[in-house]
């Protein structure tokens, strides 16, 4: 099969949040793009539900959101619970675990099954769940997209938490073995960096062979250079789930302690931390409230215009499999403090050239590192000018689309190669 004429695409995404995450932002941008190549694209996506351009259809295949923002971890009345699936999610939630993988790939594949002459590809997004194996066994060319091993999340926090909350934490991220389980019976995998491919290859027991790497992509519509946005002296932004061990915040926050102490600067985390929690404890016993600001809930359009108001953006993370948040700040032009762990130093480049990389977790580090910056008023501009060169050469959605795209005609391709496998709707 050749690209002459339009897919029809069932983009599957258990949850997708709309600007945090990940998940919800790549389902948006990808179908966005997608559909602007002439393809059919409809996202079939669990709570919360994404934010989709003009010409994208979602289908909702609604959970019972157990994990809903305003009043997580509350079952609804038996009255209302639709089934066996619904059953099984309630009772994962009751047993401290996270059902959403496992449950949405069932509701997908009830949906999908008697569907088969209406798509000619579904593209999974690192549900990973057993569901994915029989829309797989239906006939339908599978694309899975993995952003990370999940347990590499899982062994941070592991190792983050004490007493009895490891095992509170083992069994939440019980569901990591069902997907490497899943994985190792794909046939086509993408990822968005070698890192996370060779990770993949590590954790989850891959073939490389299944595996394409595909970097991921910054809408450059809201974030590109601003030059009416004034930078603030000082401003420092950071862009994570705030009380994630996996992000690194409560490195930064020692850090902008360390120069606290030293000259005028001011921390925005793009983030709502638990009242009470991890991270709002921090802030309070390095006497910080003064000087960091949370925000959340915020449109495309003003984060880049906050990403463009600051001197340096940091990227603490103790693995990224990509980082959607460093593109971004690259694409604003704003000089890039990461971590090298992960993916980070493929996304950012050399050291020194579009942002610096330091040793992750180290807040020493991290505090010199942003004080030599926010004196190097020259190293700033040089910088922030090869940060958005580097996004224009290698990080935009349109290309994501197209090599995208083209994975999809292989996969329709070898489906349709295999002895008993239906040919072409």
């Amino acid at each position: 099969m050749s690209l002459d004429r339009p897919l029809r695409i069932a983009l599957l995404s258990y949850r997708s949040k709309p600007h945090c995450g990940g998940q919800g932002v790549y389902v948006r941008h990808l179908s966005r793009e997608l559909t602007a190549l002439g393809h059919d694209v409809r996202v079939l996506s669990g709570q919360p539900y994404p934010e989709l351009d003009d010409g994208v259809t979602l289908e909702k295949i609604p959970s019972l959101d157990l994990y809903n923002d305003a009043d997580p971890f509350k079952a609804p009345p038996l009255r209302q619970w639709r089934g066996w699936i619904d059953a099984l999610e309630v009772s994962t939630m009751w047993t401290a675990g996270f059902p959403e993988p496992l449950t949405f790939s069932l509701r997908a594949l009830r949906e999908l099954r008697s569907r088969r002459g209406e798509f000619d590809v579904v593209h999974d997004n690192q549900t990973l769940g057993y569901g994915q194996l029989g829309i797989q066994a239906h006939g339908f060319p599978l694309v899975t997209t993995i952003h990370h091993p999940i347990t590499v999340d899982r062994r941070i926090e592991v190792e983050d938490a004490t007493g009895w909350q490891r095992l509170s934490k083992r069994r939440w991220y019980s569901f990591v073995g069902m997907q490497g389980r899943v994985a190792r019976r794909l046939r086509t995998i993408l990822v968005p960096s070698q890192s996370s491919a060779d990770d993949i290859v590590r954790e989850f027991g891959v073939r490389r062979s299944v595996i394409d790497v595909v970097p991921l992509g910054v809408d450059t519509r809201f974030f590109h250079p601003r030059p009416d946005v004034a930078r603030v002296p000082g401003r420092i932004v950071c862009v994570a789930s705030a009380d994630s061990p996996l992000k690194g915040v409560p490195t930064l926050l020692r850090a902008a302690a360390k120069l606290a102490t030293e000259r005028d600067v001011s921390l925005t985390i793009v983030s709502r931390p638990k009242p009470g929690g991890p991270t709002d404890r921090l802030v309070d016993e390095l006497t910080l409230r003064d000087r960091v600001t949370f925000v959340s809930g915020i449109d495309d359009t003003e984060l880049a215009r906050l990403l463009s108001s600051a001197q340096i953006v940091v990227i603490p993370s103790l693995y990224e499999g990509f980082s959607l948040p460093a593109v971004e700040a690259m694409a604003a032009g704003t000089p890039l403090l990461a971590s090298r762990a992960g993916a980070l130093p493929e996304v950012v480049g050399e050291d020194g050239d579009a942002g610096r990389l330091i040793a992750p977790g180290d807040p020493e580090e991290m505090a010199a590192a942003i004080a030599d910056l926010l004196d190097d008023d020259a190293a700033r501009a040089r910088m922030g000018a090869a940060a958005w060169q580097r996004v224009q050469e290698r990080f935009t959605w349109r290309a994501v689309a197209e090599a995208t795209a083209l994975r999809y005609i292989e996969a329709i391709d070898a489906a349709q190669s295999r002895p008993g496998r239906p040919g072409p709707p």
